[in-house]
């Protein structure tokens, strides 16, 4: 049995935080062998090279609360006495105009798609030009927002 199948377990549910273009925060609730539901919680940073790094924290029910608890504290502290004047809503806004943007080009993109049918004869010009626009809509999906 090899390793990655032997602490394979059933992942019951995933929550999926984007954080800016390289890094993914995943927040998995896990079902052990005994019955135990557990949760890993895994950063994933795409590395200059377009390779992957992750790394993982398992957490157990027996801890739940004092890790919460520690993390709120440590999270206040910074909101409320080390960083006062700083906005902290500043990236989920960004996140959320991002996310609108590329909603707008995908419904653009399925427009211009239903608008132009195999059976017409569409000048050498006009196709150029949309393909010129799907590259732009292509690069601008790998865009992600910058902080």
């Amino acid at each position: 049995m090899s390793y990655d199948n032997q602490f394979q377990r059933e992942i019951v549910h995933t929550v999926k935080v984007r954080a800016g273009r390289k890094r993914t925060y995943f927040f998995d609730i896990q079902k052990a062998k005994n019955g135990d539901y557990y949760v890993t919680l895994s950063e994933t940073t795409r590395r200059d090279d377009g390779r992957f790094k992750r790394q993982k924290l398992f957490l157990y029910k027996e801890d739940f609360n004092r890790f919460v608890k520690g993390l709120e504290e440590v999270v206040n502290m910074i909101k409320t006495d080390l960083m006062p004047d700083y906005d902290y809503d500043l990236f989920d806004r960004r996140q959320e105009e991002w996310e609108a943007k590329q909603r707008e080009l995908e419904a653009q993109e399925a427009t211009t798609s239903e608008e132009q049918s195999p059976a017409d004869n569409t000048s050498t010009e006009a196709t150029e030009a949309q393909k010129g626009t799907s590259e732009d809509a292509a690069e601008s999906k790998e865009e992600d927002i910058s902080w």
